[in-house]
Parts: structure tokens; sequence; C-alpha cells
């Protein structure tokens, strides 16, 4: 039973880390968007680099579930 909790962890983890790389990406052209104010470009850079620690921690989470299914 824990196997098949691992692998739909596995699979949650996957989809938060792709959702945070597609946010990530959103955020870093917004941060680039010379016609942006100030405010909103630093903002957005700051929510990159969020989004990109998150899509660490999930693919992190989604390889140790892959493991402990695969074990």
């Amino acid at each position: 039973m824990d196997t098949i909790k691992n692998a739909g962890n596995y699979v949650a983890d996957k989809v938060n880390s792709a959702t945070d790389a597609a946010s990530k990406e959103a955020n870093k052209n917004v941060a680039k968007d010379s016609n942006q104010g100030v405010g909103t470009r630093l903002s957005a850079a700051g929510d990159a680099v969020s989004d990109k620690a998150s899509e660490h921690k999930n693919d992190a989470s989604a390889e140790a579930n892959k493991q402990a299914a695969t074990h």
C-alpha cells in the first residue's frame, strides 16, 4: 500500500514542479519587461526565485518518493 501512496506522491510532486517551472518562467518574463514598473519587476524577480526553490524542493521530494516506490 505504501508503494501506491509513494507513486501518487511522486506524480503530485512532478505536477507541482512543472507548475512551479511555468510560474518561474512567467515571472522571469515580467521581471525582464522594461514596460513594467520597477516594483512589479522586483516583485516578479523575487517570485521567480521562490518558484525556483519550490521547483527544486518538489523535484527532490519526487525523487525520494520514486525511490521509496521502487524499493
